[in-house]
């Protein structure tokens, strides 16, 4: 549904619709202007560039999403073509459509590695061809393989997250408060994590009990299970992931528990209808974007025609982006519903 079959990856076309890039002649080239209508002179048509895009395989409601934001973004410019690889978590697979974009002269890569340091070389090979590469999501190992780097914020989803739990909970100084990570070894997890621990540390709080399920629904099910038979008695719980939070919530109604609040974490757009309802134990979730591959579909559009961000002053595109990972709650639910994806 997100890919093409592989013989195909390099030369299947998106042509995206209408929005531009290609300020008037007597405006400066290096810092756009809003025209005030929503958007910048970025977004009037430019010179036609060729992007590629490779992603791992949509195998989870985050995964899926964050590709098809890319490629619906796509779609917003008449100046982009891309050239959507198979989605793959094939390493080896993912290299080779890299190289097939280099041999085929595309003019950005944007690419979200299955494994970044598995990557790195590809990568390498692509910008010392000239082909800026816009990294997303997993880094690559090495500075000089990206143009630039569009991240997530895996610490600040912890902080976050434990903030939201000490503004709750600040004043028992004996709650019981419970994390689910996912993969308990990927350094994204312990990212997570030592943001949890340390916002909680700031209001005296700290992870009386933690559980590691695996990102599946399956997981989030059998930890989660595990988790409450171990505690008769909790006071909040933070689950890192939405799309295992099926598993999570599932558990817990098995279990007829209902005397704690949960925070979640991605910010899929079930857990939003839960908390919107308040049908649930569910009273937040912390964003982490599935936005970040249209980002880069952006930046790359910007790089490979020579533009600079409308609204920084400075010339050029940063290098490095990382995005903010807000908290979602019954009051302001409503503001994140467009970004919530399916689990």
């Amino acid at each position: 549904m997100l890919g093409i079959p592989a013989a195909l990856a390099a030369s299947a076309l998106l042509v995206a619709g209408c929005v531009s890039n290609e300020p008037p002649e007597e405006e400066n080239d290096s810092v756009s202007q809003d025209d005030g209508s929503g958007g910048t002179a970025n977004d009037e048509p430019g010179e036609t560039v060729t992007i590629g895009f490779s992603a791992p395989a949509a195998d989870h409601g985050w995964m899926g999403a964050i590709t098809q934001a890319a490629l619906d973004t796509a779609e917003q410019y008449e100046d982009v073509e891309l050239r959507q690889a198979e989605a793959t978590n094939d390493v080896n697979m993912q290299i080779s459509h890299i190289e097939q974009f280099i041999n085929d002269g595309v003019d950005a890569i944007v690419l979200l590695p299955f494994d970044g340091d598995a990557l790195t070389e590809v990568a390498l090979d692509a910008m010392e061809a000239g082909i800026p590469v816009i990294n997303v999501d997993r880094e690559l190992s090495s500075p000089f393989a990206s143009r630039a780097t569009i991240l997530g914020d895996n610490y600040g989803m912890g902080v976050s997250a434990g903030t939201y739990i000490c503004e709750q909970l600040g004043d028992q100084p004996d709650a019981v408060v419970a994390e689910i990570q996912g993969i308990a070894n990927l350094p994204l997890t312990q990212d997570r994590s030592q943001g949890f621990a340390d916002a909680l540390s700031d209001c005296g709080l700290e992870v009386s009990t933690q559980v590691a399920a695996d990102f599946t629904i399956q997981g989030g099910e059998t930890a989660t299970s595990n988790l409450l038979q171990a505690e008769p008695e909790i006071d909040a719980i933070w689950n890192h992931d939405d799309d295992q939070g099926v598993g999570v919530l599932a558990a817990i109604e098995n279990a007829g528990r209902d005397e704690f609040f949960m925070v979640g974490g991605a910010g899929s757009l079930d857990v939003m209808e839960h908390i919107q309802a308040g049908d649930s134990v569910l009273q937040a979730t912390v964003v982490y974007p599935s936005t970040q591959a249209a980002d880069g579909i952006k930046l790359a559009r910007l790089v490979a025609q020579d533009k600079s961000m409308s609204d920084l002053v400075s010339a050029g595109v940063p290098r490095t982006i990382q995005l903010h990972a807000p908290v979602v709650t019954a009051d302001n639910v409503d503001q994140y519903m467009d970004l919530g994806f399916r689990s």
